[in-house]
C-alpha cells in the first residue's frame, strides 16, 4: 500500500505506507523525509543506520531525515512519510512541542509504547488518514496537514508520559530541547558543553543539574553520541576516508578523531569501516 499527496508547486509530499511494495521501499532511499512507523502486527526486525533493532508490537518509532533505514517487506508496519515542506518541524515547535522530544537528530531515534486505549486512538487516526488520502479536493492537503499535527501532539504527549520525571517544568524541558536543537546545527564545529551553555546563557553546571533530572545522558554524551553517529554514517554511507571525515566534523588533527572514534566504537574508524565492508 502506498497512498500520498504531493503538491507540486509547494513540492510538499505526504505518505501512507506499509513498504509492502516496491514504490514504497524507495522512500526509504530518500534522504529529506522524516518517518513515523507504527509496529501494528507483530515484532518486526529493523535496519537504522547500519544496526539491526527490533521494534516490538505497538510501538511508534520516530525517525528523521539523518536516519538510515532498512525495512523488509510484508512485516505489518504502518508508517507515515512526509518533507518539510508538507509540515515543517520547526515552525510548527511552539504548538506541537515535538522538536525537541521526536525529531531532534538524536543518535538513537525515540519511540513509545501504546497502550490498549492508546492504540484504539491510532487506528482511529490513520483510519481517518486513509479516508483522507481518497478525499481528491482542494483542501485535502490541509486536512492532511491537520491530522498530521493531531498525531504528533498524540505522540508529544506520550514522549513526556516516559520522562524520568513528568513533574519538571516546562521551562526547564524547553532549555533540553533547546540544546539537542543546538547540538543538532552546531556539533561539527562545537564540541564542548561550554559552546552550547554561552548559547543558551546557562552554566555549564547548570545544564549539567538539570539532564541529571531528566536524562540518563549528561551533555556532554549528547554531542559525542550525535558526532560518533555522523562519523558512523559517513564511514558506512559515503566514499569519504578517515581523514577527510575527521575535518568534516571539526577535527584538526585526523588522530584526535580517530582516538574519538575509538572510544565510542572501540575500534578506529579504517577498522569499523573494513569491518562493515566485510559483512556487506
Amino acid at each position: 500500500m502506498k497512498l500520498e499527496f504531493r503538491n507540486k508547486k509547494e513540492d510538499s509530499y505526504l505518505v501512507l505506507t506499509d513498504f509492502n511494495c516496491t514504490p514504497s521501499q524507495g522512500l526509504l532511499k530518500d534522504t529529506d523525509l522524516y518517518k513515523i512507523l507504527w509496529c501494528r502486527d507483530k515484532d518486526v526486525d529493523l535496519t537504522i543506520d547500519g544496526y539491526k533493532m527490533e521494534l516490538k508490537k505497538d510501538q511508534v518509532l520516530f525517525c528523521t531525515p539523518l536516519n538510515v533505514l532498512f525495512i523488509p517487506e510484508d512485516v505489518g508496519l504502518m508508517a507515515l512519510v512526509f518533507n518539510r515542506e508538507f509540515y515543517c518541524i520547526r515552525d510548527h515547535d511552539a504548538e506541537v512541542s515535538c522538536n525537541g522530544f521526536l525529531f531532534f537528530g538524536s543518535s538513537h531515534p525515540p519511540m513509545v509504547h501504546l497502550s490498549e486505549k492508546e492504540q484504539k486512538s491510532f487506528e482511529t487516526m490513520f483510519y481517518i488518514f486513509q479516508e483522507e488520502f481518497e478525499t481528491k479536493d482542494h483542501i485535502q492537503g490541509e486536512m492532511l496537514r491537520v491530522l498530521l499535527k493531531r498525531l504528533l501532539i498524540k505522540s508529544s504527549r506520550l514522549i513526556k508520559e516516559v520522562l524520568p520525571d513528568p513533574k519538571i517544568p516546562n521551562g526547564q524541558l524547553d532549555i533540553v530541547r533547546q540544546y539537542h536543537i543546538l547540538v543538532e546545527h552546531h556539533f561539527r564545529e562545537k564540541h564542548k558543553v561550554a559552546d552550547y551553555a554561552d548559547l543558551l546563557f546557562k552554566s555549564p553546571k547548570t545544564l549539567s543539574n538539570l539532564f541529571k533530572k531528566i536524562s540518563d545522558k549528561s551533555p556532554l554524551k549528547i554531542i559525542n553520541e550525535r558526532i560518533a553517529l555522523e562519523a558512523k554514517r559517513l564511514l558506512l554511507f559515503s566514499d569519504k576516508n578517515a581523514e577527510e571525515i575527521a575535518f568534516e566534523l571539526g577535527y584538526s588533527e585526523p588522530a584526535h578523531f580517530s582516538k574519538f572514534f575509538k572510544n565510542q566504537f572501540g575500534v578506529p574508524p579504517t577498522t569499523f569501516k573494513k569491518q562493515h565492508s566485510e559483512d556487506n
